[in-house]
């Protein structure tokens, strides 16, 4: 992967033509990252989707990464990032929030469409990737990730919304390793109990835990944005599902939705995280779309 600012920047200084026309007729699919959500993704590509292929993948250990590309049936290559965007059509993000940040504006700089799994590191920078995609013809695709309702949502931010906000409840283990557990130094072996650990933004949350709500971001950039989306986030020792509360109420009515995840082998994500980004690309290519 690209290290640092300036292999960046000699990314955004080189303007090929774009490649995409933003209609998503693509066939080369790279995947940035091989941790569960991407060898997921890639094994669902091999296993067939509709005018899908495996360009590659990058990753930060080459050594395990190649190790599993090489089971799969095509044999797709291990690359540098900056080849992988040269390679693929759509480029899938499955990493973390500071690689997105790293390599996001190369991606639509190149004129290539991009997926966003860590939905959080896109908070800040919307507007000027937005624009970024706009100049080159291509587009910034969020999944639902691990929560359901955001059709819904969008549909209630076309008339006046009055609060969104959602509570997470997570075994304390799947909250293992956050920022905000460190700074404030909570003993998560030490809670018996349910235990309210965070409340505040969804801009907020996704400093605190960046690994762990990008469901929130995902649901502020569908609704009434990241400043007014409120979420608590909890620690609930014995809970076996990773559960996620979403209220939203506005002219429409009410909406209230609930989303129990069987976690993945990562305990802070659920297996629909990485189904809805397969579910996304399927839809890519469909004659049928349902849902907004």
């Amino acid at each position: 992967m690209l290290s640092g600012s300036a292999g960046a920047a000699r990314l955004l200084r080189r303007k090929p033509k774009p490649r995409c026309d933003g209609r998503l007729t693509l066939t080369r699919v790279g995947v940035v990252g091989l941790g569960t959500i991407g060898r997921q993704i890639c094994l669902a590509v091999e296993a067939g989707i509709p005018g899908v292929s495996l360009a590659g993948a990058a990753g930060r250990d080459r050594a395990k990464a190649e190790v599993f590309l090489g089971t799969l049936p095509s044999k797709p290559p291990f690359l540098s990032t900056e080849e992988l965007i040269q390679a693929s059509d759509l480029v899938i993000e499955a990493a973390t929030q500071a690689a997105l940040r790293l390599f996001g504006p190369a991606v639509l700089s190149a004129g290539k469409h991009l997926m966003v799994l860590s939905v959080g590191g896109l908070l800040g920078v919307l507007d000027e990737w937005t624009r970024l995609a706009e100049q080159h013809g291509c587009r910034i695709l969020v999944p639902s990730g691990a929560i359901a309702g955001l059709d819904g949502v969008k549909g209630a931010r076309e008339g006046a919304v009055t609060a969104v906000a959602m509570e997470s409840r997570k075994p304390p283990r799947g909250w293992a390793g956050a920022p905000y557990i460190e700074a404030k130094r909570i003993d998560l072996e030490a809670i018996r109990e349910e235990t309210l650990i965070f409340e505040g933004t969804a801009a907020e949350a996704c400093q605190a835990f960046p690994a762990n709500v990008n469901v929130v971001a995902a649901l502020s950039l569908a609704g009434i944005g990241p400043e007014l989306t409120r979420i608590k986030v909890f620690a609930v020792p014995g809970l076996a599902r990773n559960t996620h509360r979403i209220t939203l109420e506005g002219e429409f009515g009410r909406l209230q939705i609930q989303v129990e995840n069987v976690p993945s082998e990562n305990p802070r994500t659920g297996k629909l995280s990485y189904l809805s980004a397969i579910a996304l690309l399927r839809d890519l290519g469909s004659t049928l779309r349902v849902g907004t």
